[in-house]
């Protein structure tokens, strides 16, 4: 099984190739040039590795939530390599993606939102993938749920704007990679949990992009 995977949910940009069981990716900062980058990025891995769009048998995505426009990108890109040949899309969570990423086996996963909120979820790591303790929400970060009981990692940028949240031990600067998402993606893609290009869609959590004026002011 080869297939490619995005992750363009955060400042970084991330790519990576799932070759019959061996992850190889490229992932750089790209602050808001995750459009231009991102395929020239994905080209060049798949020539490293002397591989072709045409040789891949699927597609797996960061599906967010995280950055609105950073979601329809590697979405819209996951749709645009799979649409000719009818290749099956998956997207994955950005939360998973941060918690297997940060190497921990209870997460507190949590992305700056912006707008004084963040993106958060409690994960803990059951066989091949994550078991929500805390189902994904956004929520102002001193009211994100505390997780029950102890050997919780707080992991994202979220720490690293709004400090520990009360965890003993956070990983602020991990963020979800490409790598990641393939690697959850593989045993998800072999259990056939892949759909038609045409319904991938990226996970909000949240509709507002801004604050009103008076939003601001109030807060």
């Amino acid at each position: 099984m080869r297939f490619a995977a995005i992750e363009t949910s955060t400042q970084w940009c991330s790519v990576a190739l799932w070759s019959d069981g061996e992850i190889a990716s490229i992932e750089r900062r790209a602050g808001n040039r995750h459009s231009e980058l991102v395929l020239p990025m994905l080209e060049r891995l798949l020539a490293e590795k002397k591989i072709s769009f045409q040789d891949l048998d699927s597609v797996a995505f960061g599906a967010g939530p995280g950055s609105f426009t950073g979601l329809r990108i590697a979405c819209a890109l996951a749709q645009g390599l799979a649409l000719p040949r009818a290749l099956p899309v998956l997207g994955v969570s950005t939360l998973e993606a941060l918690a297997e990423e940060s190497g921990a086996r209870r997460v507190a996963a949590c992305i700056d939102a912006r707008m004084r909120e963040v993106y958060y979820a409690a994960l803990e790591r059951q066989g091949a993938g994550w078991r929500e303790v805390v189902p994904a929400q956004c929520v102002a970060p001193q009211d994100a749920p505390r997780p029950p009981g102890e050997g919780w990692v707080g992991c994202g940028s979220g720490f690293e704007v709004y400090g520990d949240l009360g965890f003993a031990r956070t990983l602020a600067q991990v963020h979800p990679t490409a790598a990641a998402v393939a690697a959850l993606a593989a045993p998800r893609f072999a259990a056939g949990e892949g759909v038609d290009a045409a319904l991938a869609a990226p996970v909000y959590l949240r509709d507002k992009v801004a604050l009103t004026k008076q939003e601001q002011e109030a807060r």
